[in-house]
């Protein structure tokens, strides 16, 4: 944990020093491309993850469940949303450290709409009309988020076991602006019995952002179109509760993991059936049906809200899982029903493997 520590206060310094005498604005949905969040096996459970995550995804559904982890790990998930047009990658490597109780991990995440075709000098104000042989005055750009997160857990006793993860991000629109972010989560996972409890502060130091805009990729808005040039302005992002139950059941053969999650977020979002005051609450139910711990079946329920007339929605989410001796392949759908449905389907696929299970597969 002491390298965390420094990590984080190295980071703080230099952002420190990067905000100094700038202002900061407080934004919602600022952050909200990490809300995706690890794995097709969650979005088949409605992203109830909180108090049972045990794997290397658990680095950022809550950092404590490293500790569960036997040996190396190693993970990817490729997902599409809104019909494609938004694509997102997650990446992860976790191990338990030799002679510590310890467990590190290191994700990656990447959300983005590419092939983005910048038409700023394609127009000519002298004619009104796009220049001759327009196509050499069109170019391409991305729009994309970056994150990387590097994550510690380890035991306080044989129920208890505490997490951080400091997560640094990047955020870019194509050659125009960019923006560099810090922030710090900590996580617990208490466990008796069949029953756990789980707790993440997520962006506990609050997510600040720094944008920088680049005025002479822009010049074409205030020569070409008499628009003013941006100004890129820095964000604050408070802080999220993720609070999570599940219990574990077990029918000879079979199996059954039931959870719940609650997101207590505070940036007076509106869009949720439950809020007080500015705190939105946002709940999050799944469950996991196994066979002989290889064949898996999911559902979950999630992105519940209200219409005008009160009526209460929510989108389900189906999952599957096999589970071939050190591998996990795991698919995860939603967006089929509910308000969500609007914006198009979403498909997860994922890919897992556990070097402590490579021999057992032989």
């Amino acid at each position: 944990m002491k390298f965390l520590s420094l990590l984080s206060a190295l980071l703080l310094g230099f952002f420190a020093a990067t905000a100094e005498g700038q202002s900061l604005v407080r934004v919602s949905y600022g952050n909200d491309f990490m809300s995706v969040g690890s794995g097709a096996r969650a979005l088949g459970m409605g992203s109830a993850h909180t108090a049972f995550a045990g794997d290397v995804t658990a680095a950022y559904w809550n950092p404590a469940g490293l500790v569960r982890l036997q040996g190396l790990e190693a993970a990817y998930m490729h997902s599409e949303r809104f019909g494609g047009i938004v694509g997102y990658d997650y990446g992860a490597v976790a191990m338990p450290l030799p002679g510590s109780d310890g467990t590190l991990a290191i994700s990656f995440f990447r959300q983005g709409v590419d092939n983005i075709k910048n038409t700023l000098n394609a127009w000519d104000r002298e004619r009104n009309r796009p220049r001759e042989n327009v196509n050499d005055f069109i170019t391409s750009f991305s729009a994309a988020d970056l994150a990387v997160m590097i994550s510690y857990g380890t035991p306080v006793n044989e129920r208890l076991s505490w997490g951080a993860s400091v997560k640094v991000l990047n955020s870019s629109i194509g050659p125009f602006a960019n923006a560099w972010g810090y922030s710090l989560d900590l996580g617990a996972q208490y466990r008796t019995g069949d029953y756990l409890i789980g707790v993440n502060l997520m962006d506990i130091t609050t997510m600040m952002k720094f944008w920088s805009v680049d005025a002479n990729e822009l010049r074409a808005l205030e020569t070409e179109f008499g628009d003013e040039i941006p100004v890129g302005e820095n964000e604050v992002i408070l802080p999220t509760i993720k609070i999570g139950a599940a219990r574990f059941f077990s029918f000879g053969d079979f199996s059954l993991i039931a959870a719940a999650d609650t997101d207590l977020r505070f940036e007076n979002r509106r869009t949720y059936y439950i809020n007080v005051g500015g705190m939105s609450i946002e709940p999050h139910i799944g469950l996991e049906a196994g066979y002989i711990d290889t064949v898996f079946l999911r559902f979950g329920l999630t992105d519940f809200s209200t219409n005008r007339s009160g009526r209460i929605n929510t989108s389900p989410t189906l999952g599957a899982g096999l589970r071939l001796g050190a591998f996990d392949f795991d698919y995860g759908f939603s967006s089929f029903a509910g308000a969500a449905s609007d914006l198009g389907f979403t498909h997860r696929l994922s890919l897992r493997f556990s070097l402590d299970r490579l021999g057992s597969a032989s």
